[in-house]
């Protein structure tokens, strides 16, 4: 059986763990040059324009993550996608955000509270790419778009100490709330690595839901598997994708 992780609802007499399908989250990073861009982590506006107007003529449509669960919790949401951005890049703004909105699609986006206006120093190669600043991400929070974290300065949670797990997921969660003035429910495990401890840790820190990218034998709302999208990816390539998504992924515990 999967090793599944602690859901957060917890009232009266333990409930029999549901277990449905897997939602289909696609993985965004940088939308801009993609020229440079060894880690595969960019995509242009001109891409990220085809694939969502794929995803609106299938009569899917693109939401943040919180959007998705909470429809899915109401048994509806079949028609609904979520679009994640990691890292907090500044071209997200200038890159990503007019094509959401002209395609009638919100997003989730996982900042990093510790690195706002640096750069994606914990990549050894390729460009440096500058991040949000706090009045960016407050303006793309004013825009609808879900702020949710990605740690403070992007380590690996399956190796940080105690102090730094707690400061990476609810000192984050905290930071971003104080800078958005909303809850923030949403959390993504940078490089995507998750083991027991760290769930444990975003699961005691207050967030309802964690991202990651293929979370292995756990399961549930705090290891969310998401698929990479890419400049590669054609609307070929993404019919293929999500065809496949639910075939290769067993059904999620903890989600309807």
């Amino acid at each position: 059986m999967p090793s599944s992780v602690e859901s957060p609802v917890r009232a009266g007499a333990p409930a029999p763990v549901r277990t449905g399908p897997v939602p289909w989250i696609a993985m965004y990073h940088s939308v801009g040059d993609c020229s440079d861009d060894p880690y595969r982590v960019t995509v242009t506006p001109a891409r990220l324009e085809r694939q969502l107007r794929w995803l609106r003529r299938r009569g899917l449509r693109g939401v943040s993550v919180a959007e998705l669960l909470a429809a899915r919790a109401r048994g509806e949401g079949r028609k609904l996608v979520g679009l994640t951005f990691d890292d907090g890049y500044a071209d997200f703004l200038t890159g990503a955000l007019p094509v959401l909105a002209r395609w009638g699609c919100t997003a989730t986006l996982f900042v990093l509270p510790g690195r706002f206006g640096g750069d994606n120093a914990w990549d050894p190669r390729g460009p440096r790419k500058p991040l949000l600043t706090a009045a960016q991400v407050r303006q793309a929070a004013r825009a609808g778009v879900e702020i949710g974290s990605h740690g403070l300065t992007h380590v690996d949670l399956t190796r940080a100490g105690d102090t730094a797990l707690r400061a990476e997921t609810a000192g984050s969660r905290a930071a971003l709330q104080e800078l958005t003035g909303a809850p923030v429910t949403g959390f993504c495990y940078p490089y995507g690595t998750v083991d027991h401890r760290a769930a444990g840790a975003v699961r005691q820190a207050g967030y309802g839901y964690a991202c990651a990218i293929d979370p292995g034998a756990l399961s549930g709302p705090y290891a969310l598997p998401r698929v990479y999208v890419g400049q590669n990816d054609t609307p070929v390539r993404l019919f293929l994708k999500y065809r496949l998504h639910r075939l290769r992924r067993r059904p999620v515990e903890g989600l309807r």
